[in-house]
């Protein structure tokens, strides 16, 4: 037994590492370091605005709590407009004339829009407003009854039978709940959503003493219902995500993944949370794909170089990958 023990230990042979192997480790590690690397400014940059957008807020939070929000009138002359401006009214009056309704955040308010109305006005969409769904709100489902409310009194005003929705955060999970479960769909032709925690987020388990928090949780019924079948929804949905959210945990949450709805995935890089709603990238791309209101159409706007074309001078700018 010993003697076929060593025999069977003197046929081992002890592992060679193989140099053709260690040098693609080598190889991979070194790309994998360099990008790395080469993503490090763009992180930096991207926390660095992303701080500075959180001061500015910071300011602006009050005049939002101040101040109503204020509805813009649309305008079908072309006296006054941008190049921008007139190419959109010129194309298409329908599309620049429905009613945009922004939907903001958790404790938040229409201030954190300022910057994309205006970058929407500017490339001509003439019927802005927003919805404000108060401080203490408790229930998303609730909101949700209350953003009905407020899109039919949008149709009535305006005399459009359908509207866009843009939700940041929360906003867009009550905007897309709306939409999903209450037959808003009817009523909202795109709902394009900033950092919403369409799956939940992990970050929710640490506030489950508030109600609406404790429905953002990924296991949560809200999020469950969310899940569901929805057939025939007919509305076009586009969530912008991004890496450097450091709310929505982890960040692909933010994504739509369900079978039933259409749904275009973008994902933004160097950007964080609270800078979604004004980096000039995103309101671009918003623009371009309320510009085309056929669904048949390219939703980055046709006739529109979306790497080429420059985005409001007053915002920064950020990678965007669909």
């Amino acid at each position: 037994m010993l003697n076929s023990a060593l025999g069977g230990l003197s046929r081992l042979r002890l592992a060679r590492p193989n140099s053709d192997g260690l040098t693609s480790s080598r190889a991979s590690l070194g790309s994998g370091v360099s990008r790395i690397a080469a993503e490090v400014p763009r992180l930096a940059s991207g926390v660095a605005r992303e701080v500075g957008w959180v001061s500015a807020h910071l300011v602006m939070y009050p005049l939002g709590v101040l101040a109503e929000p204020a509805r813009k009138r649309g305008r079908h002359d072309l006296d006054g407009l941008s190049p921008a401006q007139r190419g959109l009214m010129h194309h298409g009056v329908d599309s620049a004339a429905t009613p945009i309704l922004l939907v903001h955040g958790i404790i938040d308010n229409h201030s954190i829009f300022t910057l994309m109305d205006r970058a929407l006005s500017r490339r001509g969409f003439s019927d802005i407003s927003s919805f404000d769904y108060g401080l203490l709100t408790s229930d998303v489902r609730k909101a949700a009854e209350d953003l009905s409310a407020a899109v039919e009194r949008l149709v009535a005003e305006s005399g459009y039978e359908r509207v866009h929705l843009i939700g940041h955060s929360l906003g867009g999970l009550i905007s897309r709940y709306y939409v999903q479960r209450m037959g808003g769909d009817a009523r909202v032709h795109t709902l394009i959503t900033l950092g919403t925690p369409h799956s939940g987020t992990a970050l929710a388990r640490a506030g489950q003493l508030v109600p609406v928090v404790r429905q953002l949780r990924p296991d949560s019924d809200l999020i469950s219902e969310l899940a569901e079948p929805a057939p025939g929804c007919s509305t076009r949905f586009v969530a912008f995500y991004s890496l450097l959210d450091h709310l929505i945990v982890p960040s692909r949450n933010a994504r739509i993944e369900h079978p039933d709805l259409n749904a275009r995935n973008v994902e933004v890089r160097g950007v964080g949370h609270l800078s979604m709603p004004h980096n000039g990238r995103i309101a671009f791309d918003i623009a371009a794909t309320l510009r085309q209101l056929d669904e048949g159409a390219d939703p980055t706007g046709a006739g529109w170089d979306s790497t080429q074309q420059s985005a409001p001078e007053s915002f920064p700018q950020a990678d965007i990958r669909v």
